[in-house]
Parts: C-alpha cells; sequence; structure tokens
C-alpha cells in the first residue's frame, strides 16, 4: 500500500470522527462504565464506527484492533493492520476537559508506520509517516532538541501526579498535568513537550498512532525496560511508556529504574 495514501485516507476519517465527537461534547449523551475509571460514551461509539467504515475501505486486507471493538484476532494473519482509539480521553471529554483524540494507527507487521492524532475541540492534528516526516495542522513538525532531563518538560498523568510519582524529579523536571495518552504523544512529536513517560502498562490503541507520530519526527518509543514496541500481538498490553525526543531517552529510562 501506498503510505501517502494511508496517510490521507487515515486523516480524513479521523477529522470526520472528530467532527461526531464535537457534537456531543459538553451536550447530553450517555455514559457506561466498562470499568473502574473507563468511561464508555455515545461519542466513542460513533466516532468507532466512522473510522471503521473509513479506514477498513481505505486498505480491505488490513487487519483491526479498536477499543470499541470486540478483538476477534483474525488482525493477526493479516500483514498490516489498523489499530485505533476512537476516542482516547474519555475521562476528560466527560469532565469537559478538552485533551482528548482520535488515535489512529497503520501498521506493517508489529511497526506502527503511519499515526493520526486529532483533537476535535482545539482543532490540533498531528500525523506522521515513518521514514518520511511528521506534520503539525499540515506543516512539518519535529522533536526537540533538548539534550538534558533538567528542564525537560514532560506531560504526565494526572493521576500519576497527583500521587507523587514524579515528585522525586519534581525540581529538576517541568512536569506537565495533561488528558489523553495518545495526546501526550502529538505534544512530544511537535515540540511542545520533551517526554512522557509512565511505567504503568498501556493499551496499543492508546500508544501505536502516537508512536508512529513520535518516530517520524525524529524521536524515539520504547517500553519501560528501552525495547521496541511490536504492534498486532495476542495481547495488545504494552509494558510502559517511554516517549522522548530521543536525546533524553537513557536518562528517563533510568529514572523509570528508579521508579519502579
Amino acid at each position: 500500500m501506498n503510505l501517502q495514501t494511508i496517510h490521507d485516507a487515515a486523516v480524513a476519517a479521523s477529522l470526520e470522527a472528530g467532527a461526531a465527537i464535537a457534537s456531543f461534547y459538553k451536550d447530553s449523551y450517555t455514559v457506561k462504565d466498562k470499568g473502574q475509571d473507563n468511561p464508555l460514551t455515545d461519542a466513542d461509539l460513533a466516532s468507532d464506527k466512522i473510522l471503521e467504515e473509513r479506514l477498513r475501505a481505505a486498505d480491505p486486507e488490513a487487519g483491526w484492533l479498536s477499543e470499541e471493538t470486540v478483538d476477534d484476532q483474525s488482525r493477526l494473519t493479516r500483514a498490516r493492520s489498523w489499530i485505533v482509539d476512537p476516542l482516547d480521553g474519555t475521562k476528560e471529554f466527560t469532565r469537559g476537559i478538552p485533551e482528548f483524540v482520535v488515535s489512529v494507527a497503520y501498521c506493517v507487521g508489529p511497526d506502527a508506520v503511519v499515526g493520526v492524532l486529532y483533537n476535535p475541540i482545539t482543532k490540533e492534528l498531528f500525523s506522521g509517516i515513518v521514514g518520511v516526516g511528521a506534520w503539525f495542522n499540515g506543516q512539518p513538525c519535529r522533536v526537540t532538541d533538548h539534550a538534558a532531563l533538567q528542564g525537560a518538560r514532560v506531560v504526565c498523568s494526572r493521576t500519576e501526579a497527583s500521587k507523587g510519582w514524579f515528585d522525586p524529579w519534581k525540581d529538576q523536571l517541568n512536569l506537565i498535568p495533561t488528558g489523553s495518552v495518545a495526546y501526550k504523544f502529538g505534544l512530544v512529536a511537535a515540540g511542545r513537550a520533551e517526554a512522557t513517560f509512565t511505567n504503568q502498562p498501556r493499551n496499543a490503541w492508546d500508544i501505536a498512532g502516537g508512536v508512529a507520530i513520535v518516530n517520524a519526527a525524529g524521536g524515539r518509543c520504547t517500553n519501560r525496560h528501552g525495547e521496541p514496541y511490536r504492534f498486532n500481538t495476542p495481547n495488545p498490553l504494552q509494558d510502559g511508556v517511554c516517549c522522548t525526543n530521543g536525546a533524553i531517552h537513557p536518562a528517563v529510562v533510568e529514572v523509570m529504574k528508579i521508579q519502579g
């Protein structure tokens, strides 16, 4: 498949899905509980429907993995796959905090090679093709060249920050509590932060789109052990997140070892 064509289809689908999400924002919608601190809304489902229709049409042979679709694992027999989160940051969405995105990744084998993230409220569009480049609102973007932990901007989980997980480094790092996991990746790719990291597991749909964009923007993404991600595996859960501008990656991995 032509990756530019795939990229453009993913952007169009994300914009359409984002428009559907925006129509529900701060309006009436149904909220269901999928588990502890994991809500599901009409907006998630509307976005999922649009993405599946548009993206499957763009590459009918690709497998499919979405947070809101039952995984029959037929994707494991496919050479290519879509991995999507129709609304990453549903908790922020329900609270009226505009820090959530549509997240789309296109994988070839285990590698995320195209990514799109779209915040429909702030109109921020992050996208990338590994080996080609990354874009923020259609303009080329790259990670920063900040090379030290001191003063590095780290977009982090509000919950983890409130629990004091980052306290040992709060005088060294510029901590910026932020919503959606995927949105954090976009901010790193666009040079608006140097890193995001957590030792807590995250699902492939939370991070695959962001991994592609950050890598395309010259950054680096690994699990908490510094190992590259492999997607479209039987278990979508990934062992932690270390997403950086690349220059501070080894230092952040060391911090994560201390963090435990």
